[in-house]
């Protein structure tokens, strides 16, 4: 199909955020698109050019380049290439860019001519490009998931771009096509949402990154007011090259993080000192590794990262088959309203589970709340309806809000089941639940009766005493791991899940003494949380205070 045939999406939706010049400066800068070198010798691409906010300040740089190096302006058109897929912003940057020609004294037909070559309505994605053949990738992409675009569309950009696995946004196809179009030791540098660090769905691009590029910079900028308008975008700039993985610099700034800061941080990361430097607007220094495969890739301060990185080298992870350990999440139903009910003669007794939601466990102790999930499954299965009467006749009165969920168009022969297969032994087993969304860990102890809601995640063990597990969960020692690994909401938010539950490391429990256990059943019964912090810290090695101070 043509590239032209293919229309994602409206303007209004395209997923644009323009940047603020003193970051595109910052950039540039990271990446090393500096006057002082000859960029008319080279080539840069802008992806997603917008209405120009990263080509004013690259080919301003590229005229200052050329007069330092004696090249004649009109012979910079290889120079550059810039795309966008919206007429109207290919009309701002060229006419931004045209200007700026002008400015420097090139006559109009001439920039006329310069611009209509470097700037295009174009797909990045699906573009035609020659690979290894770009020195600079720069750019803001589009942030847009995958599932509101046209299934044409989105069908294309998958095949293209094999990283963009799941339910990925758009951005993820952006990183890897700008990688392959990487010469060797060639750098690209965006500032993009994070979330692909720590998500399922940038899985294949951290692969494609561990295995072929180096990350050169990452720096976190989620309070940073880096945008023309305010967005909840969580930004990092990253930098990659094309080359063997060397040192990198790891940064966060913080919301006093501005453009008269934005130097200081350039020629520190040049500087490669690799000495802790905090400054009050950034945290900074320099490891000599990056993560590989597909694993999460945690983010914060550098001193977090160094101290996870040492206790996932000398403890075991919390989900362990040797343990018997396992972290899950509770039943989504599809249509809570009809699965959930206190009202117990609704079907057969047999068919109602007591229900645990987040606000059961408020308190730090269970508090049911009389609700109860009608189950549709038993060990082998779904139920068969003939013999559930009630539980049939209340189906067929909900029959058109059951009917029309998404799993029961999926699965029209099963289609009374929750979206979650209900495990039967679950309820009776003693777990730890946390809830979803907390500003730090709350584990809460159920004894076994319940069942867990999809907000709640569960823990299980073979061997572990929960209540110690319990305790070790409570100190900061899970604040650590899932604050760095979790994609955190506005106000700190924490976002316990499965996938950041299970990154937590934990000691060999035949090496706690029974002294620190007993400490830890009590701190966890009595949600002390700084004792749980001191006792778990003793036990890790480290100190009580660097790891509550690295937590926050």
């Amino acid at each position: 199909m043509p590239v032209a045939e293919l229309t994602p999406i409206s303007s209004s939706d395209y997923g644009e955020v323009f940047t603020r010049r003193w970051v595109v400066d910052l950039i540039l800068d990271m990446v090393g698109y500096t006057p002082d070198r000859d960029l008319g010798s080279m080539k840069l691409v802008e992806p997603s050019c917008g209405s120009g906010a990263f080509l004013v300040p690259i080919v301003e740089r590229l005229l200052s380049s050329s007069r330092s190096f004696g090249r004649d302006v009109g012979s910079l058109g290889p120079a550059l290439v810039a795309f966008d897929l919206l007429d109207a912003n290919v009309g701002l940057a060229r006419k931004a860019v045209l200007d700026v020609l002008v400015d420097h004294g090139l006559k109009p037909d001439d920039a006329y001519r310069l611009v209509q070559g470097w700037i295009s309505t174009g797909d990045f994605l699906l573009h035609p490009h020659q690979d290894r053949s770009v020195d600079f990738v720069v750019g803001n992409p589009p942030y847009i998931r995958l599932e509101n675009l046209d299934k044409r569309v989105g069908a294309a950009y998958r095949q293209q771009c094999s990283t963009m696995r799941g339910r990925a946004d758009i951005y993820v196809g952006f990183f890897e096509r700008g990688l392959d179009l990487l010469r060797p030791e060639g750098k690209l540098g965006y500032i993009c949402a994070d979330r692909w660090m720590r998500n399922q769905y940038g899985a294949d691009l951290r692969q494609l990154i561990g295995s072929k590029y180096s990350v050169d910079s990452v720096v976190s900028m989620h309070d940073v007011d880096a945008f023309e308008e305010s967005v909840s975008a969580y930004p990092a700039i990253i930098v990659l090259r094309n080359g063997q993985q060397g040192r990198a610099a790891v940064v966060e700034a913080t919301s006093t993080f501005g453009t008269e800061h934005a130097s200081d941080l350039s020629s520190w990361i040049a500087s490669g000192d690799s000495r802790l430097n905090e400054n009050g607007q950034f945290a900074g220094s320099i490891t000599d590794s990056w993560f590989r495969g597909r694993d999460l890739w945690p983010s914060g301060a550098p001193g977090r990262l160094a101290l996870i990185a040492d206790l996932e080298a000398r403890f075991a992870p919390l989900e362990d088959s040797l343990t018997g350990t396992r972290v899950g999440i509770g039943v989504a139903t599809g249509c809570d309203d009809v699965y959930i009910t206190e009202n117990v003669d609704m079907v057969e007794a047999d068919r109602l589970v007591p229900l645990l939601r987040a606000s059961d466990t408020a308190s730090g102790e269970l508090k049911w709340s009389g609700r109860y999930l009608i189950n549709p499954w038993n060990g082998s299965g779904l139920v068969d309806l003939r013999h559930y009467p009630r539980l049939t006749e209340y189906l067929r009165q909900n029959g058109e809000r059951v009917r029309n969920r998404h799993v029961a168009k999926r699965r029209p022969e099963a289609w009374y089941r929750t979206i979650d297969r209900v495990d039967t032994e679950l309820t009776g087993r003693p777990k730890l639940l946390l809830p979803d969304m907390k500003s730090a860990a709350h584990p809460v102890l159920d004894s076994g009766g319940y069942y867990p809601h999809h907000n709640l995640y569960f823990i299980t063990s073979d061997t572990w005493d929960l209540e110690v597990l319990g305790g070790l969960i409570l100190s900061d020692v899970a604040n650590l791991f899932v604050g760095a690994y979790c994609v955190r909401m506005r106000g700190g938010t924490y976002r316990f899940q499965a996938q950041y539950l299970r990154r937590i490391r934990v000691p060999d429990q035949a090496m706690i003494p029974s002294s620190a256990a007993q400490a830890l059943r009590d701190a966890f019964r009595s949600r002390d949380r700084v004792w749980a912090t001191e006792v778990a810290a003793e036990l890790y090695g480290i100190s009580a205070q660097d790891l509550t101070r690295l937590a926050k």
